[in-house]
């Protein structure tokens, strides 16, 4: 006899002696019985390891299979009762699904090109029904709030929720995906996917972008971790429950922290994969099947995996199937099949099903065609959910999974149920509608169906008194964001950045000036414990090896070994209490943990302030959509661009020059950006954020590029602290010369800038003002800002802090950047009339090579930019004897008349 596997390949299942295979089944069975249930499971399991490890001995080429029958892991005897109102919870369920869809049917009406998704919530209703009735804790829990991922284009079904809640209300609905609209007529739009930075006091979590929900939330529950063994907050019965599609698992970025999840025993984490078996334009695994795929992938990573596939109609054929027909027909069945069974009825699925086998067709001659039809997935029966959910929410030591497999478009008919086209479906007919509306035995008129009219129970109706009571039993409503949190103090820089401030010459790095700096705070008593310095695997190179012995490296378990450097000052210290995330070789990950820490304050209420160090060329450009979400989650915290620019990280190349990052950073709204050359410079801006942050509770961040080049560091005046901040200050007059040029410098090329200051007086008798432009972007977006007042007649004349520094100024200006030309032309437009301006930057792929070969390739170093200011200054001279000629011209016309 063969059969085939998930793969295709042929197994011969005949080889065995089926008396030999029994004596071993009743030898196992014995060593159960004999000692009891729960060590009966522990010494069977010991025994099977000890087996698999002499085979190995043996070189048999053999492995337990990490996928298990295509059943519900949880049987049926071991089910617990389930502890609600079935009938309240479906009913509230099918009003739910109503609103949902009546949400997106009426947008679509209004505006055909508004978009949303029906299938996508239709497909896991009943997933989240589940959660919300009897897992997601809120807020007000004794135990504290869990914090729950939803799916994206589920959205319409939490809004349908909260509008029951009466958090939203109807007017809310009817701007579903109408924002700016909504704000018009002073009515609260509703965003298209989770979006904290739109909705402020709703959603947590911007799960919009695929494979960033799964991967944040581990980081999540591992933050929360670090939270109760640093001793800042009790954080373990919380529990962090995510809701993913099938189809997103295929993002490498929800796949890339399961094994963290493992690793770190994380049973504080529990995914819910919906495998509806779709995607967007087709199945997710056509030719084979994803549940199979995921359980081995997640199994392998050391999670535990449980699989909900058949709802409790399946349960007495089952039991009845004694020769395993359905068990040999389902492992058989691939998805692409499994989803045209889901698009047909009952009498299709009897003829392209149960009559694969004599023996299946017997299982259900006594079923009618629309009691087949009826035969539900284990993701559509909240009895299966439950099970699932309470089996997944043990504490082990493991994070765990649940495998819901569901049908897209569940309950839309013919037009949507498993078709390839549901996602987009967004549009239905009015038979449509009511088709919907019988199938789910809704209390609305056909004049209300075809308005796609909202219902909403009466407040002292069975349903809506049930809801309330589960929500208040678990804590309060969710999806909540409460962004309270203590005000925290920031040292004053005469006690922490004295160093900086008054430097009087003295030579170091800003990435020095920044550790060093780091340090002290982390010593106030205060601020100190909630700073989370962030690193992946570059603490060294940034010089923040002595930080291991001062706060040391977090380590759930401590560190289990004497590490080689134990005699060093500087060794590597892992403890359980440890306050440096030091996360591998990984920026995504070390992004995630620092998003969970910069969102501290709204998920924990508990403010952090985290400061993630790294290769500034592997932050925006590696994991720029991972700080787009953390930025629409309003994070707040540090991004330190280290070995910034494109000439300082010579020896390193084309791929760790960094000559674009800021201008990835101009783009995100609140992500204040600022590239200093000195360390008081990077004092002021470093203190500047904090206040914002942490005493203001500013929704920004701060990215901020440091250099590992040794300069010299002049003190910095208190006069000169504003100009830091809004992106400029002059930093050296130059003489009284008959003709004058200012000089922009910033970051690494702000030395090349005062060489060429030097060489253009000494060398050319030609006056250079230096200003140290500490944010073109800062600049831009004031310059930018006062325009618009300005178009709109608010005020006389665009009178910006760029233009209010120059406006006394003379001469023309050459701008001089370690990035491209782009970054120090945002400001062109607000140059003052008649000056001419000429920017110097590192376009093109960086280079191997010393800094100064560099710079005079990237024509940037001071012989370019003296170059560029003889020439800008010729060029006056030029037209200034032009003028003169002309002049003497006219005189001479006159004198001759």
């Amino acid at each position: 006899m063969e059969t085939r596997d998930r793969f295709g390949s042929t197994i011969a299942t005949d080889q065995a002696d089926p008396e030999e295979l029994q004596e071993w089944r009743d030898a196992l069975d014995g060593v159960l019985s004999a000692w009891g249930p729960e060590q009966g499971k522990e010494r069977a399991c010991a025994i099977l390891d000890a087996l698999l490890a002499h085979a190995g001995k043996r070189r048999l080429q053999w492995r337990p299979a990490q996928v298990t029958p295509y059943l519900n892991t949880v049987p049926v005897e071991a089910q617990p009762h389930y502890p609600g109102d079935m009938a309240i919870e479906q009913r509230l369920s099918a009003i739910l699904r109503w609103n949902a869809l009546a949400m997106v049917v009426r947008a679509n009406r209004t505006h055909g090109e508004l978009g949303g998704h029906i299938a996508s919530y239709a497909s896991a209703a009943d997933l989240f029904e589940v959660g919300y009735q009897h897992f997601f804790r809120g807020r007000g829990a004794a135990q504290g709030g869990d914090l729950v991922f939803f799916q994206p284009h589920s959205a319409p079904g939490v809004y349908a929720r909260a509008f029951l809640e009466g958090r939203l209300d109807e007017a809310s609905l009817c701007h579903y995906r109408q924002e700016i609209v909504a704000e018009g007529h002073g009515v609260r739009g509703l965003s298209s996917y989770p979006h904290p930075y739109l909705m402020p006091d709703f959603w947590q979590f911007p799960t919009g972008s695929m494979g960033i929900g799964p991967l944040n939330a581990i980081y999540q529950a591992r933050f929360m971790r670090y939270l109760e063994n640093r001793g800042l907050q009790q954080t373990g019965e919380r529990r962090v429950w995510g809701f993913f599609g099938d189809g997103e698992m295929d993002e490498p970025e929800s796949v890339a922290a399961l094994t963290l999840a493992a690793r770190e025993g994380l049973d504080n984490c529990t995914f819910v994969i919906n495998c509806n078996l779709q995607r967007l334009d087709g199945p997710v695994r056509g030719n084979g099947r994803i549940v199979d795929e995921l359980e081995a992938l997640f199994a392998g990573a050391g999670w535990n995996v449980v699989k909900c596939l058949w709802g409790s109609e399946w349960d007495a054929l089952l039991a009845r199937d004694h020769g395993h027909a359905i068990s040999r027909a389902f492992a058989q069945t691939v998805d692409g099949e499994f989803q045209t069974l889901s698009a047909n009825d009952g009498a299709f699925n009897r003829d392209h099903f149960f009559s694969k086998t004599p023996a299946l067709r017997e299982l259900v001659e006594h079923l009618s065609n629309d009691e087949i039809d009826r035969l539900r997935r284990g993701g559509h029966d909240p009895a299966k959910i439950h099970a699932a959910f309470a089996e997944a929410a043990k504490r082990n030591g493991r994070p765990s999974v649940v495998l819901a497999k569901t049908m897209k478009g569940y309950g839309m008919g013919a037009i949507a149920q498993g078709r390839m086209t549901t996602h987009q479906q967004k549009k239905l007919g009015q038979d449509d509608l009511l088709a919907f509306r019988d199938r789910f035995q809704l209390p609305l008129s056909d004049e209300q169906v075809a308005q796609a009219a909202f219902y909403r129970p009466a407040q002292d109706s069975p349903e809506i008194r049930y809801l309330h009571a589960r929500r208040a039993a678990l804590g309060g409503y969710l999806p909540e964001r409460n962004p309270a949190a203590e005000a925290l103090p920031v040292p004053g820089l005469d006690a922490t950045a004295a160093f900086a401030l008054h430097a009087n010459g003295k030579a170091m790095s800003s990435t020095m000036a920044l550790v060093r700096y780091l340090g002290a705070l982390l010593k106030d008593p205060v601020l100190g414990p909630r700073i989370v310095p962030i690193v992946a695997d570059e603490a060294r190179t940034f010089g923040m090896a002595n930080l291991f012995r001062q706060v040391g490296i977090y380590a759930p378990f401590g560190q289990l070994y004497q590490p080689e450097d134990s005699a060093s000052m500087l060794s590597y210290r892992e403890v359980k209490d440890g306050q440096i995330l030091e996360e591998g070789i990984t920026e995504a990950g070390a992004l995630s943990s620092w998003t969970a820490a910069a969102t501290s304050y709204s998920t924990h209420g508990l403010t952090m302030l985290p400061f993630y160090i790294y290769y500034s060329m592997f932050g925006f450009q590696r994991v720029g959509d991972l700080i787009w979400a953390a930025a629409d989650q309003r994070a707040r915290g540090f991004l330190i661009g280290a070995t910034s620019g494109r000439t300082t990280l010579g020896g390193e190349g084309l791929q760790h020059q960094d000559g674009t990052s800021h201008l990835a950073a101009s783009t995100i709204p609140n992500c204040r950006a600022y590239d200093p050359a000195f360390a008081g410079e990077l004092a002021v801006i470093v203190d500047h954020g904090m206040r914002r942050m942490v005493s203001e509770q500013a929704d920004e961040f701060y990215y901020v590029t440091v250099t590992n080049e040794l300069v010299e560091n002049p003190s910095l005046p208190a006069a000169a602290h504003e100009g830091v901040v809004r992106g400029m200050y002059l930093l050296r007059r130059g003489a009284a010369l008959a003709h004058r040029v200012q000089l922009f410098g910033s970051g690494a090329i702000l030395g090349e800038v005062l060489k060429a200051a030097q060489q253009l007086e000494q060398a050319h008798g030609i006056a250079a003002d230096v200003w140290s432009v500490t944010s073109y972007i800062e600049l831009a977006r004031e310059g930018a800002e006062r325009e618009r007042l300005w178009r709109h007649g608010a005020i006389p004349a665009n009178d910006s802090w760029f233009g209010q520094q120059l406006k006394a100024s003379s001469g023309p200006i050459v701008a001089a950047s370690d990035y491209v030309r782009a970054l120090p032309e945002m400001v062109r437009a607000f140059v003052p009339p008649g000056r001419r301006y000429v920017t110097l930057g590192t376009d093109g792929f960086g280079r191997s090579d010393s800094r100064a070969a560099l710079r005079r390739y990237f024509e940037v170093d001071a012989a370019a930019i003296v170059q560029a200011s003889l020439r800008a200054v010729g060029e006056i001279l030029a037209d200034e004897t032009a003028s003169e000629r002309r002049h003497l011209a006219e005189v001479i016309s006159l004198a001759s008349i």
